[in-house]
């Protein structure tokens, strides 16, 4: 059912997941055009911000920072898997795969190596304390919104 807090973890997260992205962008390897990474990333937040974070506001401050933290874990789970498989796609249109199962390892690879580049402490702090945020401004707006 459509809530207040729902919208507003779906906004704040798809703006979160929006901009982690673009700190990403510049740490990865110039080899491939980034085209729709940040827009997947939104769509991913959105997601899982109104399917999350939203569904289980009202629950109290304390609750919202361990639902928040799950919300990114899984927004940094879906979109490393959403983005790897789409290279993993490029790459075996290509012909870098000699078989199915050697393209899905590859997306595992993919995902390892991207989730590599994200280590970095500008990247993890941002997830971290904008999470955190939106997890207290999703259960502020649980409150307000009866």
């Amino acid at each position: 059912m459509p809530t207040f807090a729902r919208l507003v973890a779906a906004v704040l997260f798809a703006a979160l997941a929006w901009w982690v992205s673009q700190l990403i962008v510049p740490l990865m390897p110039n080899e491939r055009p980034m085209g729709y990474f940040a827009i997947i990333n939104a769509a991913v937040g959105l997601v899982m911000g109104w399917r999350i974070q939203g569904a289980r506001a009202g629950n109290g401050y304390n609750a919202a920072i361990g639902i928040s933290l799950t919300t990114v874990a899984a927004v940094v789970f879906w979109g490393l898997l959403l983005n790897s498989t789409i290279v993993m796609v490029e790459l075996s249109l290509r012909k870098s795969y000699d078989g199915a199962v050697e393209a899905v390892v590859g997306v595992v690879d993919l995902m390892a190596t991207h989730g590599k580049i994200m280590l970095d402490p500008t990247v993890i702090g941002t997830l971290l304390v904008g999470g955190l945020a939106i997890g207290m401004v999703t259960e502020w707006a649980s409150r307000r919104a009866y």
